[in-house]
């Protein structure tokens, strides 16, 4: 027996990072905390958001970090089960966060420099009507 939102998480933990994927988007220039740079997939497939959580960050540094780390993760390049362990990525520290944190944030890694941090973060699901 199989819960719905099971699938999704398992696939979020194997793969925490994002990928590079046509369709990207991402604004240029200096973002603040609480701003998105983009949307993506992580190595596993799964849509993120890319925030700025702390600090000021370039968005197309925020994207080009994000899917470097994931990158190497589908790579097989970072240590720890499903790419958890931190990773050094062009100088910003990257991370996927256990799944107690992911179920209760939706936070699925984040990387952090000096004083600046982005998330990848699921989207918040929509309601669907499913036939009873």
């Amino acid at each position: 027996m199989q819960r719905d939102g099971v699938p999704r998480v398992l696939a979020a933990l194997c793969g925490l990072g994002v990928c590079a994927a046509a369709g990207c988007s991402s604004a240029p220039g200096p973002a603040g905390a609480g701003a998105t740079c983009g949307s993506t997939r992580t190595a596993a497939g799964v849509p993120v958001i890319i925030k700025v959580a702390r600090g000021q960050v370039d968005c197309t540094i925020a994207m080009r970090v994000e899917n470097q780390y994931a990158a190497e993760i589908r790579n097989g390049q970072v240590p720890g089960n499903g790419g958890g362990a931190p990773v050094a990525v062009s100088g910003w520290t990257c991370q996927g966060y256990d799944t107690p944190e992911v179920l209760s944030t939706g936070n699925a890694s984040q990387c952090h420099n000096g004083s600046a941090t982005i998330l990848a973060v699921l989207p918040v699901p929509t309601a669907t009507n499913t036939a009873a």
